[in-house]
């Protein structure tokens, strides 16, 4: 089974916390995706901080090793899910929301930290490798 990274999971790898790298070698680099949503947000934090140019490099050298998952099979499950969140007051936000159903969509085992959001998300599989 492959896995799609969250955003949080790929920070903390880059940082070198909570032990990932000794997981990212036991699953194997050619195991992982992330969304193109991912790349968004890994992007907007490394324009954002304060060390934008290693950052970015750290980004596109990550970003080269794995897959990157486009969202455009998941719009018609993002729509069915966020109007089923809706109706029962339990949205998520929308990038979350795209993120999960890339996951779903392209049979991909969810790994992240945000349980709590995605675990509202119909038919996703999530896995936690974050020890705290």
């Amino acid at each position: 089974m492959k896995y799609l990274l969250d955003t949080n999971i790929c920070v903390h790898f880059f940082r070198g916390k909570y032990n990932l790298e000794t997981k990212f070698n036991e699953v194997g680099i050619f195991n992982f995706t992330i969304s193109e949503i991912t790349l968004a947000e890994l992007i907007y934090g490394a324009e954002h901080s304060s060390n934008v140019q290693k950052n970015l490099q750290l980004i596109e050298s990550f970003a080269s090793h794995i897959t990157i998952v486009p969202i455009i099979d998941c719009i018609y499950l993002y729509g069915k899910e966020k109007s089923r969140l809706r109706k029962i007051g339990k949205m998520i936000s929308d990038f979350d929301l795209l993120i999960g159903t890339t996951a779903i969509s392209s049979n991909l085992i969810m790994v992240t930290e945000n349980i709590s959001e995605f675990k509202r998300i119909e038919g996703i599989i999530i896995e936690n490798w974050i020890t705290r």
